[in-house]
């Protein structure tokens, strides 16, 4: 198993959220970081833009890097959506199976047996 790092930015809370929620229950993904307030200086459209938005950085298998960036592409408001990867050279061989058993379609989820659908995926604050 070859593990990959994907990166995208969202302009809100809201498409962050909805992205990873999709790409974990879609079993795309073992993990997705939501960081905000990251400041985008770019050039578009002929000019120097500057927006303020949430970095996702998507901890998955190379395998599904296509299946990653065609959620992405699906759900994203932008119309050039920034879908990048880098390859994890090593990595601690316990999290790497992690994101191997996180990503198999096979297996199911612990709460799959929940009545209500919309708290299946409801987040949970670990802390």
């Amino acid at each position: 198993m070859r593990a990959t790092a994907v990166v995208t930015t969202v302009g809100t809370e809201e498409q962050a959220n909805l992205i990873a929620r999709e790409l974990l229950a879609r079993r795309q993904a073992a993990c997705v970081n939501i960081v905000p307030g990251v400041r985008s200086v770019y050039r578009w459209q002929g000019k120097i833009a500057s927006d303020t938005e949430y970095l996702l950085i998507i901890k998955t298998q190379v395998s599904e890097f296509e299946a990653v960036a065609a959620t992405i592409q699906e759900l994203h408001s932008y119309e050039l959506p920034e879908i990048l990867s880098w390859d994890v050279g090593r990595g601690d061989p316990k999290f790497l199976e992690w994101i191997l058993a996180s990503t198999d379609k096979s297996a199911g989820f612990a709460d799959e047996d929940e009545d209500d659908e919309d708290d299946a995926l409801a987040f949970v604050d670990a802390d």
